[in-house]
């Protein structure tokens, strides 16, 4: 579907080179997320114009654009961080006008901006946001040891995150946002800065972090990462 602002909503082909995109199939077709016509305006500037479009559960949605095009404009509106200036959404079945609180307590939201905290280890960081979260200490200590192995973090779990490289970083930063198994995780440019190998790694987690349950709403202004989403709109 194609709205005023040049949004443009599309399903992927099977004929991608990624394997993952072949494997992995959305499970269930209801909406977790519903843009109508959302506007963004600072004064006389325009941020994002009049966008529509769905998320199904249990996809990864691409949002695509050039860096300034509104990506994280968007994202703001649809995590409660900021209100638009018309339009309607719901996100998890709640609305973003009234009802962003109750929206914050369902998703996970990774930002463009490093938001860990460099003087801490990798296990305190991660203790640190399973407490914001409101995670058991008791669970929370098992989802650690989970992500830890899976990110292959656990000979640095001791280590200060500011001496890590930047890669090991982004992967940090993505565990903390689904260490609460959120219904949605929103990921603001996730493999920006980081070598090709690593993106295709870190693209590797949302595939089972959406395994797992978690829908991936994903902004990035790389064109070839369109091949790893079920569908992407375009602003």
């Amino acid at each position: 579907m194609m709205g005023k602002g040049g949004d443009l909503l599309y399903r992927m082909t099977h004929g991608g080179r990624h394997r993952d995109l072949h494997e992995h199939a959305v499970r269930d077709p209801r909406n977790v997320i519903e843009v109508d016509h959302l506007t963004k305006k600072f004064g006389d500037f325009t941020a994002v114009d009049d966008i529509t479009f769905d998320v199904r559960k249990g996809e990864i949605f691409g949002f695509l654009g050039a860096n300034g095009a509104g990506k994280t404009t968007a994202m703001k509106m649809l995590t409660g961080l900021s209100f638009p200036t018309s339009g309607t959404g719901q996100v998890a079945g709640f609305n973003i006008w009234t009802q962003s609180e109750m929206i914050k307590k369902r998703i996970g939201y990774m930002s463009q901006k490093f938001a860990l905290y460099g003087d801490l280890t990798v296990y305190d960081n991660m203790q640190l946001f399973a407490g914001i979260y409101g995670v058991p200490r008791a669970e929370a200590d098992a989802r650690i040891g989970n992500l830890l192995e899976r990110l292959a973090l656990v000979q640095e779990k001791d280590s200060k995150v500011g001496e890590l490289p930047q890669g090991w970083k982004q992967k940090l930063a993505f565990s903390v946002s689904i260490i609460h198994r959120p219904e949605i995780v929103f990921l603001d440019e996730p493999t920006g800065g980081v070598d090709p190998a690593a993106r295709r790694q870190f693209w590797e987690l949302i595939y089972e972090a959406v395994d797992e349950g978690i829908t991936a709403f994903v902004t990035t202004h790389y064109m070839d990462e369109a091949e790893y989403c079920n569908r992407i709109s375009m602003m």
